[in-house]
């Protein structure tokens, strides 16, 4: 863990917002475009499930922040009832803080999971930060919780689990603590 625990611990019964990249997080990272144009990702259930039941029950509210535009993640999102869904940000941590000053939070009341370097300032600057076992070398390093799991095969899943673990939640501690 590259935090302080006690950190964590403090700020997490006052996780407000869980934060999510698109590619390489919620998906493979494989876009699949056809001879017509026409493009395809593919999403996770059990992610969907997490995004879509847990976080809400536990008054977290999901969030998108993607790099790319595309009407398949605007059409997840709203299937899953993230209401908060940006795309095509170039400085995502200029958009988090904005989101944490128009809520009244700071950003340690933010957990963030993304793969890829253009995600390493927000995986540095939240609250809790976790990536896929498949993310880039530097944000594996900087992130306080690595799942086993690959982007877009459940390990938003598994990132939400281990953030109610922490919290003290009834979710099964599937993982051991970093």
């Amino acid at each position: 863990m590259n935090k302080q625990a006690n950190t964590i611990r403090k700020c997490l019964p006052a996780i407000n917002l869980l934060v999510m990249d698109v590619d390489g997080t919620l998906t493979d990272g494989k876009i699949y475009i056809g001879e017509s144009g026409e493009a395809m990702k593919a999403f996770n259930a059990k992610d969907g499930y997490a995004i879509c039941n847990l976080l809400p029950k536990h008054n977290i509210t999901p969030v998108i922040i993607t790099g790319r535009t595309s009407k398949i993640v605007a059409n997840r999102a709203r299937e899953l009832g993230v209401a908060l869904l940006f795309q095509g940000v170039k400085d995502k941590l200029a958009l988090l803080e904005e989101i944490a000053s128009e809520r009244g939070i700071g950003l340690d009341q933010i957990a963030f999971i993304g793969d890829d370097l253009n995600d390493l300032d927000c995986i540095k600057a939240c609250g809790l930060s976790g990536c896929p076992s498949d993310a880039a070398y530097e944000v594996k390093a900087q992130a306080d919780f690595v799942s086993e799991k690959e982007g877009g095969a459940g390990s938003v899943r598994d990132y939400v689990e281990w953030v109610l673990g922490k919290m003290g939640e009834n979710h099964p501690p599937h993982l051991p603590t970093q």
